[in-house]
């Protein structure tokens, strides 16, 4: 990952993936508890109580929510495999930014540890991390 914050593991651990549209899934069943202002990441915290952070590309808050559309609200309960976001992928990589987007356990300290697939490419539905209790 080439974001140190990311990569260091201090905001938790997971996996990043290179979204091959512009579309945002739900990883799991829960609760969306923020959901940034430009739309550029989503935190949901899962039934089980994981805290989940999917982070679209690398600085893209620097984008202002230009390219991205929610279609979900903060406070919103949603099921694993619903569509949270999109985003313009064209946009954001004329920019510069990296697509590269951070799937996270921000609470990842509370479980024994997370473990990424070790399959080359996942689809919405699919396992991209395993909490280890």
């Amino acid at each position: 990952m080439k974001d140190d914050a990311f990569a260091s593991g201090v905001l938790g651990k997971g996996a990043a993936i290179l979204p091959e549209e512009g579309r945002v899934y739900a990883p799991a069943d829960g609760e969306v508890t923020v959901l940034f202002p430009t739309l550029h990441a989503i935190a949901i915290k899962t039934e089980e109580g994981a805290e989940l952070l999917i982070h679209v590309g690398m600085d893209t808050v620097q984008l202002n929510g230009e390219g991205f559309q929610a279609m979900v609200s903060q406070g919103d309960h949603v099921e694993k495999g619903q569509l949270l976001l999109t985003f313009d992928k064209e946009l954001i990589e004329s920019r510069g930014y990296s697509l590269e987007t951070p799937v996270l356990i921000a609470n990842s300290d509370s479980y024994l540890d997370v473990v990424e697939t070790a399959a080359p490419q996942v689809v919405p539905g699919e396992t991209l991390l395993k909490i280890l209790k």
